[in-house]
């Protein structure tokens, strides 16, 4: 199956530095959940434009939200994926499908076949880690 992934730290550092939009996968309102700490962030203090996609396709702070990343009118720079390790992998395939440049797999979620895939289909990939944790460290 090839070799396990490896972060670039280079690649890291471009995604949180650019500008672009992130879809963040199961994005909700619910206060519990770590996923609407690390949108927030991602908006307020590195800019980026967030598009809340969950289930319900519930709207988060203020932004339309959809219930699949097709649904997602332009281009998705980021995917950012708050999805279990053995969801994940359709949900990478969704976003190598409506041609997005990366995907984010968040702390724990960890598929090595679907980041070959993402990979293969030319899309940066960084897993396993948080954008919380790596912003500080650029």
């Amino acid at each position: 199956m090839g070799t396990n992934h490896v972060n670039d730290p280079a690649v890291i550092r471009r995604l949180l530095t650019n500008r672009g939009r992130w879809a963040v996968v199961r994005l909700t309102n619910n206060p519990r959940r770590v996923a609407p700490s690390v949108a927030r962030f991602l908006q307020d203090s590195l800019g980026m434009e967030i598009i809340p996609v969950s289930l319900t396709g519930e709207s988060v702070f203020g932004r339309s939200g959809y219930e699949k990343l097709a649904d997602i009118p332009g281009t998705i720079d980021v995917v950012n994926c708050f999805v279990n390790s053995q969801k994940v992998g359709d949900v990478v395939d969704q976003a190598i499908a409506v041609g997005a440049r990366a995907i984010w797999l968040q702390l724990g979620v960890i598929d090595q076949s679907a980041a070959q895939r993402a990979a293969a289909a030319g899309l940066d990939v960084v897993m396993d880690t948080c954008p919380m944790i790596e912003f500080p460290r650029i």
